[in-house]
């Protein structure tokens, strides 16, 4: 297995669970068809960006920056892939640490849960800084993973309805006040710095073509994998009673069934760790770009790459400070993300397409026809969220 899981852990993060979550109390199944669709979105999407990382053996930013001739249009471009991914991952950011900090508020209390973000950070920052994480992080994805595998015995044994979780998921239908959740599960699942995370990681695990077949069987079981732990969510939070989801103790109702009055510390050791690892890979993914958009070649101990992730940390930890609840920002940082994807989706397909750069391996017309559909869907769904946001829909 390659980065593929590694992916699949950032999906699988705190706006996962709150977003799942959210769409399986206020709309029942009627939202999984949103959820087979962010899947369907992620593997495209992925397996375009990983097969780009292994025949170019670069980065999506350096492949964009290369390939735009003219230096105004080259700056404008990357300036917005550079702004979208900064300032999607500082709302991320928040939201990953507004996770972790869930997961304490359920193991500890709520006493001290003002320092709960500045303790989240400073852990991060930590093993960022000592670029060292990964014994920590083998520890994180297996709490995680833990928390994966309740929620789909969860989901078995509150004995959902078949023919309505059918319905819902080959069946589109957007029930009043559902866009913004619709979002929010697309932004979650289809995250768009993954697209240049993946494509800067596989080049470190395959450097032949020859490996694309396991590059794309591993982007593969972990998307899908990862997939069914986000329907397991929303079927298990289907049988949650009530209407409202407002705190972690909401959200621990999901593993009730399964864990019973425990739940709450489950539900806390698993966001904290989701919390946690994502609090390490947004700001990485974002350090990465802006290295590759500057054109700086700087390593991971270098002081430049260094501050961007520092940035994103500290924007993350100080937007928990203004008093704002954890799940709104984590809301926010999905909606932010879901419309964003189609700036990121447009370079992507247009990139895979070239011939002097892809060869043989460019984009068959079944993928683009896939890809093409992908950003259209994408882009209504984004306009009618602002529309709706704005009160024009």
């Amino acid at each position: 297995m390659g980065p593929g899981v590694l992916v699949a852990a950032a999906f699988i993060g705190p706006g996962t669970v709150t977003a799942c979550t959210l769409a399986g109390v206020g709309f029942g199944y009627d939202l999984l068809w949103a959820m087979l669709f962010s899947i369907v979105a992620t593997l495209v999407l992925q397996e375009m960006a990983a097969r780009l990382g292994v025949v170019t053996q670069n980065g999506l930013a350096d492949v964009i920056k290369n390939e735009l001739r003219t230096p105004l249009l080259r700056k404008l471009f990357i300036g917005m892939i550079l702004a979208a991914i900064v300032l999607g991952n500082t709302a991320y950011e928040g939201g990953n640490i507004g996770g972790a900090t869930l997961g304490l508020v359920a193991i500890f209390g709520d006493e001290f849960s003002f320092w709960y973000p500045y303790i989240v950070g400073a852990l991060a920052f930590v093993i960022l800084f000592l670029g060292n994480y990964k014994v920590l992080e083998k520890v994180f994805m297996g709490l995680v993973l833990a928390m994966s595998l309740s929620f789909m015995i969860t989901a078995f044994i509150t004995r959902p309805n078949l023919g309505s979780m059918l319905k819902g998921m080959l069946v589109p239908n957007l029930p009043e006040g559902s866009i913004l959740t619709v979002i929010a599960l697309i932004g979650t699942t289809v995250v768009p710095y993954n697209l240049f995370l993946h494509a800067s990681l596989v080049r470190e695990k395959w450097k032949s073509k020859e490996d694309l077949k396991l590059a794309k069987s591993d982007t593969i079981i972990s998307i899908v994998l990862g997939g069914m732990v986000s329907m397991a969510i929303i079927i298990a939070a289907a049988a949650i009673p009530g209407q409202g989801v407002d705190n972690v103790m909401d959200l621990a109702k999901g593993l009730e069934p399964l864990y019973g009055q425990a739940a709450q510390y489950f539900m806390g050791m698993g966001l904290f760790a989701a919390g946690v690892t994502s609090a390490i890979t947004a700001p990485l993914a974002a350090a990465y770009v802006a290295n590759s958009c500057f054109g700086w070649k700087a390593g991971l101990k270098d002081l430049k790459f260094k501050s961007v992730w520092i940035g994103i940390l500290l924007l993350g930890v100080l937007s928990m400070s203004f008093g704002i609840k954890p799940i709104e920002i984590i809301k926010f940082a999905q909606v932010a993300n879901g419309l964003l994807l189609p700036i990121i989706a447009v370079f992507l397909i247009w990139v895979v397409n070239r011939t002097s750069l892809m060869g043989v391996y460019k984009n068959s017309i079944t993928q683009n026809v896939l890809g093409i559909l992908i950003l259209l869907l994408t882009l209504i769904l984004g306009f009618k969220t602002i529309f709706s946001v704005i009160g024009l829909f």
